[in-house]
């Protein structure tokens, strides 16, 4: 049986990726990763709109990974609209990307999963093999915590190299043309930064749980026999 302050701390390590993957769950469902402003350029050069009234042209965009919405501003009132990436929106994006990026975080939820029945396992007992030990549920939790950074780097690049909320704006859109004034990212990415850095408390849990702490032992004082003590 581990030792009371190990227990304590692979108990709480399975806390923490338990909600790791309730977190990668609840941000790859909710389509709030990135916001931002979308001016329709096409309506603002027709009327030649100057800054008081390129207002009346500025409409919002909101898009997660399977999902989004937007409100096209043309001059003649807000019209809201959703959409989905799946099965058509996809094409016209980076595919391979954006399938990459659903794929990471699949897998990133995989190991997660694996990292909470290894820390309960060690919670429980000690492990005869050491890949079911601490050695194994730091590998879970670098791999778990590895795919999710590269699912959010994958999702930054596709936003700022390969202009994914222009792409998404501008989808059928055959006679206004929208151009991206902001963009930000929204908390369900941050979520996913949260839940790499969830795996990364992890490791730092699983180490300290290794170190062997000293033992304090109370030094029982000798006694001193004298010739006065035998002769009585």
């Amino acid at each position: 049986m581990p030792g009371c302050f190990k227990r304590t701390l692979f108990a709480l390590a399975s806390t923490i990726s338990f909600a790791s993957f309730i977190l990668i769950v609840v941000a790859m469902g909710t389509p709030r990763w990135m916001t931002g402003k979308i001016l329709c350029k096409t309506g603002a050069d027709l009327v030649n709109a100057t800054d008081p009234e390129l207002v009346k042209f500025i409409g919002e965009i909101y898009y997660g990974l399977f999902r989004g919405g937007k409100i096209r501003q043309c001059g003649l009132g807000g019209r809201r609209s959703k959409f989905s990436i799946f099965p058509h929106m996809v094409k016209k994006l980076n595919t391979g990307l954006h399938v990459m990026i659903i794929m990471f975080l699949c897998v990133a939820i995989s190991f997660t999963l694996v990292s909470f029945g290894f820390c309960i396992l060690n919670a429980i007992k000690v492990p005869y093999r050491a890949i079911k030990g601490p050695a194994g549920v730091c590998l879970w939790n670098f791999l778990a915590g590895g795919f999710i950074a590269l699912a959010v780097t994958g999702f930054m690049a596709a936003v700022k190299l390969h202009r994914l909320t222009e792409r998404i704006a501008n989808f059928r859109e055959n006679v206004f043309r929208f151009v991206i004034l902001e963009e930000q990212f929204e908390d369900c990415f941050w979520i996913c930064v949260a839940s790499a850095t969830a795996h990364a408390v992890n490791l730092l849990l699983i180490a300290i749980s290794g170190i062997h702490f000293p033992t304090i032992k109370t030094k029982t004082e000798e006694a001193n026999v004298t010739a006065e003590d035998i002769m009585y």
